[in-house]
């Protein structure tokens, strides 16, 4: 039986005025993998930005047994949580090698560099360019990097938005 990691109950969220989630639930079990799937404007990236209280909401959100709902930002990705932004996501004025040391920046351990080493391996682009901006970098580039910087903190759950794909068919 799996362990829940992530709980949402009821959970809204405001661009000031305008209520952009109305009691949105979800509950994501240890080892799931969970896919939101939705319109444009349906609420997907809101919903990430609700669970790490990037915006204005209300109710529960309950990360590795602990109430998330009322903390702040820094103290969620300290917790566990890492979010990748939809986009490039990438710190643009920032080296590859940078940008992998501030996804690092929670952590107090030795294995900083051989996890640099491990996503260059994955990622031999990255390793290629480590010197460069990140902003040079072509756009499924930047993905990986920001893929790679997320997981620099070694989280327990990783929120990540892709873009959607316009799926088009032939006549």
């Amino acid at each position: 039986m799996s362990n829940q990691v992530l709980s949402c109950e009821n959970v809204t969220a405001s661009y000031g005025a305008i209520q952009a989630l109305h009691g949105v639930n979800l509950e994501v079990n240890e080892g799931e993998i969970v896919v939101v799937l939705g319109a444009n404007g349906a609420g997907k990236t809101t919903t990430l930005r609700a669970i790490c209280n990037m915006v204005a909401g209300a109710d529960t959100v309950m990360f590795d047994g602990n109430d998330i709902s009322k903390s702040d930002t820094a103290d969620i990705v300290n917790a566990g949580i890492a979010h990748v932004p939809q986009g490039r996501g990438t710190f643009a004025a920032l080296t590859v090698m940078e940008n992998l040391e501030v996804g690092a920046y929670t952590r107090t351990d030795d294995e900083v560099q051989s996890d640099i080493e491990m996503w260059f391996g994955k990622y031999p682009v990255l390793g290629e360019r480590r010197k460069q901006a990140a902003g040079s970098l072509s756009g499924g580039e930047q993905q990986m990097l920001a893929v790679a910087r997320a997981a620099m903190s070694r989280p327990k759950m990783m929120l990540r938005m892709k873009a959607s794909e316009r799926i088009t068919t032939q006549s």
